[in-house]
């Protein structure tokens, strides 16, 4: 009977039947939508950290104002959580400008300083008759599912507060973080900008207190934004992508919570944006490990293959005729013999040489390709030579790393600077028929 009754519960939660679920939903996406687009400005202004400092210090201030009034309503909690977080600021601003402690320094003090108040203000709380209602532990790890109607009205009314006042000024605050210098020199007023900034992050950071926790609310900052970052370079598609990871992550999260009793929405969301971070590091088309590693792999390919018909063509120009052996390659590029066996398969299989009996042959289509090849080689080498003054004989290696990656935009211009037309230009010094260039494969 009870798991019928937990299998009715879960499903209510997950087709959003239950009113409070959806009241719940609507107010965490609003608190990801504000923390993700604000989170772009305080990752690229290198302030992101602020929030976490801003999230720990608004726990005494939470616990104060309980002490002092008594009251469990959200605005009254807020507001103690958004004084005590302006003067957590405060107190770094301070002990940069007057002492010689750096910035992070500065941050972890802050931090942990007013992290240990809050803990000691918790547990005095927790001592009282009413503290256990009072409730105030969800503060710390977040509890979206207990959140009230009323919490939400002032999370979503504050996150769209939020929002509204950073749509007028988003390019003062996009020239801000990108050049601060050169927004002074424009007449803009960087240290008030800075002020709506910060103001913004710490009114952010505490609507976040009920839902995401003190501990976690800065991972809403940082995360979603770090992730869009490696998306796009277009600071409008970075706030539409910040806000929409945002969204996804505060809205699972809270729909995890719900669904599992005795979970905290802020480990919930900050795992869930996590995910959607490993996931954007992964296999962003741009950015991504995943894509970056196929780009390198398909670029070693292409360089062994190119060194590989290169290598033919001038053996077969210095003499050795259109067949050239196996142990000449070996020679040649300074390759094992386990590597040209492989280069030679796939150059088979690319259908740009033929294997015969006493070694390797260009075909049609692998003559035109080591032409092209050997033609840029030997343009780079000319270049180097007439207008880097470096000698003949010192060009080859420096022309074998560039070759495989010179533009035909390049390539043109260096024919128009050299005035060469010739399919293949000569070589500007003797062609080795023996290198320890090292592995190419």
């Amino acid at each position: 009977m009870n798991l019928l009754a937990a299998e009715s519960g879960l499903l209510r939660i997950l087709t959003l039947s239950d009113p409070n679920t959806r009241v719940v939903l609507l107010g965490s996406s609003l608190l990801g939508l504000a923390c993700g687009v604000l989170g772009v400005f305080a990752v690229l202004r290198r302030r992101a950290l602020i929030g976490d400092v801003i999230a720990h210090s608004a726990l005494p201030g939470v616990c104060g104002a309980f002490l002092l009034w008594h009251d469990r309503s959200m605005p009254v909690l807020l507001g103690g959580g958004l004084v005590a977080g302006l003067l957590g600021v405060l107190c770094v601003h301070c002990i940069r400008r007057h002492t010689r402690i750096k910035e992070d320094a500065a941050l972890a003090i802050v931090l942990s300083g007013f992290f240990g108040v809050g803990l000691v203000l918790s547990s005095l709380v927790q001592s009282l008759p009413t503290g256990a209602a009072a409730g105030l532990d969800t503060f710390i790890f977040g509890k979206a599912a207990s959140m009230t109607r009323a919490d939400v009205a002032w999370t979503a009314g504050l996150a769209a507060v939020t929002l509204l006042v950073l749509v007028p000024l988003s390019k003062e605050l996009q020239l801000l973080c990108f050049d601060r210098a050169f927004a002074a020199g424009l007449g803009r007023r960087t240290g008030v900008l800075d002020a709506v900034l910060f103001g913004m992050i710490t009114v952010c950071t505490i609507i976040g207190l009920p839902a995401a926790g003190a501990i976690l609310v800065a991972s809403l900052l940082i995360i979603p934004a770090a992730a869009a970052r490696y998306w796009t370079e277009r600071l409008a598609v970075l706030l539409f992508l910040s806000g929409v990871f945002g969204v996804l992550a505060t809205s699972s999260g809270a729909l995890v919570s719900a669904a599992v009793p005795k979970l905290s929405a802020g480990p919930a969301m900050t795992i869930a944006a996590a995910i959607i971070f490993a996931v954007s590091a992964a296999f962003a088309p741009e950015r991504g490990f995943a894509p970056a590693f196929w780009r390198r792999a398909r670029l070693r390919r292409k360089i062994a293959s190119q060194n590989l018909l290169r290598a033919v063509y001038e053996l077969a120009e210095s003499g050795d005729g259109p067949v050239v052996s196996r142990h000449a390659l070996m020679l040649k590029r300074a390759w094992t013999d386990g590597q040209l066996h492989r280069l030679i398969e796939r150059a088979i299989d690319a259908r740009t040489v033929e294997a015969t009996g006493a070694g390797v042959l260009l075909t049609p289509k692998g003559l035109d390709a080591a032409r092209a090849t050997v033609r840029t080689h030997r343009l780079w080498e000319a270049y180097l030579v007439a207008h880097a003054d470096i000698a003949p004989d010192h060009v080859d290696r420096d022309a074998d790393q560039i070759e495989h990656i010179l533009s035909p935009e390049m390539i043109a211009d260096l024919e128009a600077r050299l005035a060469e037309d010739e399919p293949v230009p000569p070589s500007p010094h003797p062609v080795s028929r023996t290198g320890d260039r090292g592995v190419h494969a």
